[in-house]
């Protein structure tokens, strides 16, 4: 089985720690975002850190029931770090002018997830939080992060990417790796009744999130620009490093979530695409009154910099 030094991953991710006062937020460049540029750019940040922030919750409930306290220090670190990129992008925001109160709202397919994690991530098996977000993961940094800076020429934005996707480098390795451990030695029953788990009702009302979340933010970069096939390339890295080991390609969820990615990108499966696209209209149709309470954490959040030493 291919897989990394867990300890010595997490030396180095101990050691690569760095704060937004590193980041020359008044350098020169703010002025290269265009007028056409602004409105879009303003509302995939928002949404941008808000995903940071999902990623988020789910590193702090993975902290709680990793297999050993080496994976338990390395998420307790990585909940820390998606919560400084959700920090460094409203940084960005401020810089560019596009903070409108302390904090952009989440949109309303986000605070629907943001409230299914709050409520049930903690009670979901670690297997299942472990092959998730590795697919997120490499959408922000295969696909988001990356059409951000081939669109951007502001070099605070760059600087503050590579940053940020340095983290995400190390989160995918550890993600892949603990993705193979989890299809290692398993019977065939075992396996069964880790896909069995998709049926759970807290996990059906997740689905009934998500669903929706990844075709409206899937539309939403295609309309700003990102190319079909940049799209396709982040997802094919998830099947091509998550299932390049026989372990990782028994993990029954790796399947589930590598299928689901394929039809999801499809425009043309009609079959899934309509309903899921009716969800997201009904999503948009909820009155702002009937949405849960954006949860008070929120309020941790700052485009500050001196709040991160």
């Amino acid at each position: 089985m291919a897989t990394i030094d867990l300890e010595k991953m997490l030396e180095k991710v101990k050691n690569t720690q760095w704060t937004l006062s590193d980041i020359d937020w008044d350098g020169p460049g703010r002025e290269l975002i265009t007028e056409e540029q602004w409105p879009k750019l303003k509302d995939f940040m928002a949404d941008l850190m808000w995903i940071e922030h999902v990623g988020a919750r789910a590193f702090s409930a993975m902290s709680k029931k990793a297999p050993n306290e080496t994976l338990r220090e390395m998420y307790a670190i990585f909940h820390a770090e998606e919560q400084r990129h959700a920090n460094a992008e409203m940084a960005l925001m401020k810089r560019w002018g596009m903070l409108e109160g302390d904090i952009p709202k989440p949109n309303k397919n986000l605070r629907l997830i943001i409230e299914w994690l709050d409520t049930y991530a903690d009670d979901m098996p670690f297997y299942i939080l472990g092959a998730v977000i590795p697919m997120l993961e490499v959408a922000l940094d295969g696909a988001l992060c990356t059409f951000l800076l081939d669109t951007v020429d502001d070099p605070v934005c760059h600087q503050a990417f590579q940053l940020i996707n340095g983290d995400e480098a190390r989160h995918l390795g550890v993600g892949f790796s603990v993705m193979e451990a989890q299809g290692f030695n398993k019977t065939f029953i075992q396996l069964a009744q880790m896909a069995g788990r998709v049926l759970d009702p807290r996990m059906i009302l997740g689905i009934l999130a998500y669903l929706p979340l990844l075709n409206k933010m899937r539309d939403n970069v295609i309309k700003l620009g990102l190319p079909e096939e940049k799209l396709y390339q982040a997802m094919n890295k998830f099947e091509r490093i998550a299932g390049r080991t026989v372990e990782g390609r028994r993990n029954p969820w790796f399947q589930i979530i590598n299928r689901h990615a394929r039809i999801m990108i499809n425009r043309k499966n009609k079959f899934y695409h309509t309903p899921v696209d009716q969800m997201v209209k009904m999503t948009d149709k909820i009155p702002e009154k009937s949405l849960p309470e954006v949860p008070s954490w929120i309020y941790e959040l700052t485009a500050d910099p001196t709040a991160m030493h």
